[in-house]
């Protein structure tokens, strides 16, 4: 069964740039998205993904994930998805032999950047960048579906009280 075993963490200053020579710009909405099930389409680049992840248990989940046509990616996002959407541009960042995904948002999320590590297991230990900030893994307000329903723009300043 596929899984997805992520960290989630606030990035701290832009450091992480100097480690980089990808980006990817991202374009998603969502289907369905609440606690048991979230469904989400997403534009990546040049490439369309329709993608399923179950409840969030711990840093875990069930995740499946299909390829589909670009042109039919942007008609779901354009028609049938609901919320605001979500765009960012994500880098990776090769650091203590993982990969690091960085999101920097864009839109009703702007000023937010994320950096994501996907892990084996819940306990594997990793190297830390400098430039890696606090966790957020178990905070839904993090979540890109709750973003989509609820965009950092309009709660980052009580979220930093």
């Amino acid at each position: 069964m596929p899984q997805e075993i992520e960290r989630k963490f606030l990035v701290t200053n832009g450091r992480w740039k100097y480690s980089t020579d990808a980006s990817i710009p991202m374009g998603q909405g969502y289907l369905r998205a609440d606690e048991d099930c979230t469904v989400r389409v997403r534009l990546a680049g040049k490439q369309g993904f329709l993608t399923i992840k179950g409840a969030t248990k711990g840093i875990s989940r069930e995740e499946f994930e299909y390829e589909i046509p670009a042109a039919e990616a942007r008609r779901m996002l354009s028609t049938l998805c609901t919320g605001h959407p979500i765009e960012k541009t994500r880098y990776i960042v090769p650091f203590g032999g993982h990969r690091w995904e960085i999101d920097v948002f864009e839109g009703e999320n702007v000023g937010l950047v994320v950096a994501e590590i996907e892990l084996q297991s819940e306990d594997e230990i990793f190297k830390r960048p400098d430039w890696l900030g606090a966790e957020v893994s178990s905070d839904p307000r993090y979540f890109n579906a709750c973003l989509s329903k609820s965009p950092y723009g309009q709660w980052k300043d009580s979220a930093q009280d």
